[in-house]
């Protein structure tokens, strides 16, 4: 009988301190691939915005340094930079960029599927432990009944 109640502390212990931080750590991996998605929809979005509706440019305002802001004027909107990673910056074409966008997009979708797909086997794994502990438990009483 203590035996059996270790080895439900011990199958206890492993849910917490092994299973649920896996499901964390997924969990966060996954929400930071899902802002990355996010951005470049978003790119892809801006983009589409300019080439429709701004062809001629647009007005903005631009910090020069120490939150001082100055006026300026985007009329040649033809070449953009883009972050393709690591703070590394390409000059790209609307359309180059876009396709850009839309590669990194699937890219990462796929990347974030996998994380997902282990995130459901984590979960399963602490829902057999769990059965483990109820089982477990249940034999407790049977046991001391004999």
């Amino acid at each position: 009988m203590e035996a059996n109640q270790a080895r439900i502390t011990q199958i206890e212990e492993f849910i917490n301190e092994v299973l649920k931080e896996d499901l964390r750590q997924l969990e966060k991996f996954i929400g930071a691939y899902n802002e990355e998605i996010m951005e470049y929809v978003q790119l892809k979005n801006t983009l589409q915005t300019f080439d429709t509706h701004l062809p001629e440019g647009y007005k903005t305002q631009v910090n020069i340094g120490s939150n001082i802001f100055m006026q300026a004027r985007v009329s040649k909107m033809d070449r953009i930079l883009v972050n393709v990673g690591k703070d590394v910056y390409l000059e790209m074409s609307l359309p180059e960029a876009e396709r850009f966008s839309d590669v990194r997009v699937k890219i990462l979708t796929k990347q974030s599927d996998v994380l997902r797909e282990e995130s459901v086997r984590k979960r399963a794994q602490i829902k057999m432990a769990l059965i483990a502990i109820s089982e477990r438990a249940n034999l407790i009483p049977a046991e001391e009944g004999k």
